[in-house]
């Protein structure tokens, strides 16, 4: 079963790879390259090392990826920044502000205030791994949903550019 997932993340993470490189529309090769990312992290997870694989999602796919589209989206700012009818100013007010008081309730729940409070020395690295896995689960959840609303987004602009070229 190991030698099926190692040759099926193989094809995944070889292929996207592929697509990153000769994609003719920049965000369509940083979404390629966050599949690319994705498979190296099954790898991590076909090495028993959970933790690295957590961490190759988070820092590669999750910054990495969305900087790559963001800065995409600034440097074409033209293009992107053009009125798109069907969508108001206050309804995208209105997601703000819910995402924002989301945002701050899993915050205020997660207990990061008492977690900073304590004076313990030597923590370790699989103690941390322990931490984000069990106490901080669900801001982990809230940021995977957030870095993943990101990337449908500029999907959804990158979409749109197309149709009305």
């Amino acid at each position: 079963m190991v030698d099926v997932a190692f040759y099926a993340l193989a094809v995944v993470t070889i292929a996207s790879a592929i697509i990153a490189l000769e994609a003719r529309e920049i965000v369509y090769g940083a979404v390629a390259l966050a599949i690319s990312f994705l498979g190296i992290a099954g790898f991590f997870i076909l090495l028993d090392a959970p933790f690295l694989a957590m961490f190759q999602i988070l820092v590669y796919v999750g910054a990495i990826a969305v900087l790559i589209l963001f800065t995409v989206m600034l440097v074409r700012r033209e293009k992107w920044m053009q009125t798109k009818e069907g969508v108001s100013k206050a309804a995208a007010v209105l997601g703000a502000l819910i995402l924002a008081l989301a945002l701050g309730y899993v915050a205020f729940q997660s207990g990061l205030s008492e977690w900073w409070a304590r004076d313990e020395v030597g923590v370790t690295f699989q103690q941390m791994g322990g931490q984000i896995m069990t106490e901080f689960w669900p801001a982990l959840e809230v940021l995977a949903l957030v870095l993943t609303v990101s990337v449908l987004g500029a999907l959804t602009l990158a979409k749109i550019d197309k149709e009305a070229s």
